[in-house]
């Protein structure tokens, strides 16, 4: 059974967009790892270029096709470490975490620890085994450099409750989003299926065939070159909200995968917070909503954008949740 809502990556095969780029430059700018991580793989022989092993200073033509194969994470038992981290809500069953830009949720390729998995098990003593040894408590993720809430489960009828409801769609996930350009409409869905792009396995795309995807969305402000939306996913598919308002136009501002690359804000990672989470408490019933305020780097870009009072657009995002107007 697949307990997670997206999928490790263990091996993938990119295309050079560029030419004269190095080889460890351009494998850091599409994996989203570190240089030193790609230059590693590249000199272990695990990166190849039309397939022949070369040099990290490589210089690559467009086109050429660059096959990646990551070694495997080592199953060996994690280690809790004392990282920071905002709990949002905890009992008996479940906890909800508000996970910082830039961290990782569980151990992958080139980031074997400082994860929120790490964190977890430091901080919180019970969690479901469901997930496996590397992913223990973990329903979903977030990608890396998105922030926002994230629930966890304790126990594994906890985690077989989520899952259910993440399946079924009565869970529910709202973003809010900083996108390029001026949307006119003020509500909208895409509605648009979303597989694995054929020759870049790091990247998905819209396409025929792929698993059904929707993302709502409602205009909250409008600057010109940008707008803010509020979104609320009523699917679970791999980076929806990135691929989705790129396939209209609108990429996520900070999104390096999905867009050109244009960062007027200077961000390192994307515009995108998971602000609001909806679900039903596994053991009571309960419908609970959690919320988790707008995020420094974000607040800061929305100043630039002229936006003051941050604080006071975070309780309109919350009031628009609640009214389930999106």
């Amino acid at each position: 059974m697949n307990i997670l809502l997206d999928e490790l990556i263990e091996s993938t095969e990119l295309t050079a967009d560029k030419d004269g780029e190095r080889l460890d430059v351009f494998l850091a700018r599409t994996c989203v790892n570190t240089r030193s991580f790609m230059q590693k793989l590249i000199e272990s022989g695990d990166v190849t270029v039309n397939g022949k092993s070369t040099k990290t200073g490589f210089k690559l033509s467009a086109g050429d096709c660059v096959s990646v194969c990551y070694p495997p994470v080592e199953d060996t038992e994690l280690v809790p470490q004392d990282i920071p981290l905002e709990i949002v809500y905890e009992d008996p069953d479940i906890a909800v975490i508000n996970k910082p830009i830039g961290m990782v949720v569980h151990p992958a390729p080139g980031n074997p620890d400082g994860t929120l998995v790490n964190a977890i098990m430091y901080h919180i003593k019970d969690l479901s085994g469901i997930g496996g040894q590397l992913r223990p408590g973990i329903v979903h993720r977030i990608d890396k450099l998105t922030s926002g809430l994230i629930v966890i489960a304790k126990n594994d009828a906890s985690h077989v409750s989520l899952c259910e409801q993440f399946r079924e769609h009565s869970a529910y996930r709202s973003y809010i989003a900083i996108v390029n350009g001026n949307i006119k409409e003020d509500m909208g869905t895409v509605d648009a299926p979303i597989a694995r792009h054929r020759t870049d396995r790091k990247r998905m795309t819209v396409a025929d065939g792929g698993r059904e995807a929707v993302t709502h969305w409602r205009t909250l402000l409008r600057f010109g070159e940008y707008t803010l939306l509020l979104l609320k996913l009523e699917t679970g598919r791999t980076h929806q909200i990135r691929v989705h308002m790129a396939h209209i136009k609108h990429p996520v501002v900070g999104d390096t995968v999905y867009s050109s690359g244009r960062n007027a804000f200077g961000l390192e990672g994307q515009a995108l917070h998971a602000v609001a989470l909806e679900l039903t408490h596994p053991t009571s019933g309960e419908r609970m909503r959690f919320f988790a305020p707008v995020p420094n780097h974000i607040v800061v870009a929305l100043r630039r954008l002229g936006v003051q009072d941050t604080d006071a657009l975070y309780e309109q995002i919350k009031e628009v949740v609640k009214s389930n107007t999106i």
